[in-house]
């Protein structure tokens, strides 16, 4: 049975008590998509993922494959949706599996919430695939930047979601685990049938991470579509005020001008 996109998301408007950030969105994305949210500072990217992860208050629909997240329980939508976030400030002194574990919460019984020998095996798995196994005992805040955000990755792997909402989840690391931490979520994005929707800064970590692509301004839709048709010059230009694709084009001249000549001494 065709229970339709993934995520649907119909004229949803939320803000913080001065009135509405974002405005009236519309948009869905299907599984196995990675659907990227760009925008200048303050367009309401953040606020976007926080209403469909049910941390504010909106209004209008946000549906999980026909099914509106208003009608789940903090339960359910736990094991439907996770959020991958900001890792500059840590606030709890966990080990790196205690950190993991916590992705299992949702599946676990009774009122310590224990975790069965299949909760231990996914957890180890997560562990093992991440090489985090021989940190595994160590405290999250002794941790390096991208040591931490593959603790983080692992976790809302065990929570095994349908959706997962990233929240700048790049922004602390270096480019070698900002490539690292996005393609390994991609491939098991795609390997495993799930959806992303993901904030991002980088217009080329999208080209090289997104399916498609929804553009904010001033909380509204300003273009949505696959990332090669959102991303044309003219519409980054409208959105940001900028001409970016003419400024990475330059860019990429002169990367070209400063490799050495491959006929010339080595």
């Amino acid at each position: 049975m065709d229970c339709g996109p993934m995520i649907e998301v119909r004229d949803l408007s939320a803000g913080y008590g001065a009135g509405d950030v974002i405005k009236g969105l519309s948009f869905k994305a299907e599984r196995g998509e990675s659907l990227c949210i760009l925008g200048p500072n303050g367009c309401g990217k953040s606020t976007l993922l926080k209403s469909i992860a049910r941390i504010i208050p909106c209004q209008g629909s946000v549906l999980l494959e026909g099914r509106e997240t208003a009608s789940l329980s903090r339960r359910e939508l736990a094991k439907k949706v996770a959020v991958l976030g900001q890792t500059a400030q840590i606030y709890f002194p966990y080990t790196v599996r205690e950190t993991v574990s916590l992705g299992r919460y949702a599946y676990s019984r009774g009122f310590l919430k224990t975790l069965s020998r299949e909760d231990e095996e996914i957890i180890g798995d997560a562990i093992k695939t991440l090489d985090l196994w021989d940190i595994k005992d160590r405290m999250i805040d002794e941790l390096s930047g991208g040591q931490l955000q593959r603790v983080f990755l692992a976790k809302t792997m065990v929570q095994n979601p349908e959706l997962v909402l990233l929240d700048e989840p790049t922004n602390h690391l270096d480019l070698k685990n900002q490539m690292d931490l996005l393609l390994y979520l991609k491939g098991w994005i795609k390997e495993n049938n799930k959806t992303l929707v993901g904030v991002f800064h980088d217009l080329n970590l999208v080209h090289h991470f997104g399916d498609s692509a929804l553009i904010l301004k001033d909380g509204r839709t300003a273009a949505w579509g696959k990332v090669e048709q959102v991303l044309e010059g003219e519409t980054l230009q409208r959105v940001y005020g900028v001409d970016i694709r003419g400024f990475m084009l330059e860019s990429l001249e002169k990367w070209e001008r400063a490799q050495p000549s491959r006929g010339g001494a080595l």
